[in-house]
């Protein structure tokens, strides 16, 4: 049930970040105010997550894989370049935060 609080959380967040790009620096009011509402559930559910999960890890896998998605969104939706040094730059992203998760493991 964590694992799916965390993983409702990076799609809530990577929503809420979408809707911000969307809000055109908050001059339209109906993608700010869904900034706050995603944001705001994508908070609840990460302190869901963080119950049960390690913070290192979890914010880890939350940030970066949030990150990830919205590198992607940016470049298929917002017309933003891909460069093969942001191709690396997210695939060590999404390493580090396997690494992370595979640490944990070992750690149980």
């Amino acid at each position: 049930m964590h694992w799916i609080a965390l993983f409702m959380a990076i799609a809530t967040e990577v929503i809420g970040t979408t809707f911000l790009k969307l809000s055109d620096g908050f001059s339209k009011p109906l993608p700010a105010v869904l900034v706050f509402i995603f944001y705001g559930l994508s908070f609840t559910l990460l302190s869901k997550a963080l119950q049960v999960l390690p913070i290192g890890m979890t914010y880890a896998i939350w940030a970066g894989l949030g990150t990830a998605v919205v590198s992607l969104i940016g470049f298929i939706w917002f017309s933003e370049t891909f460069t093969p040094l942001k191709i690396v730059s997210l695939a060590l992203i999404i390493i580090g935060v396997m690494g992370l998760q595979l640490s944990q493991l070992k750690a149980a």
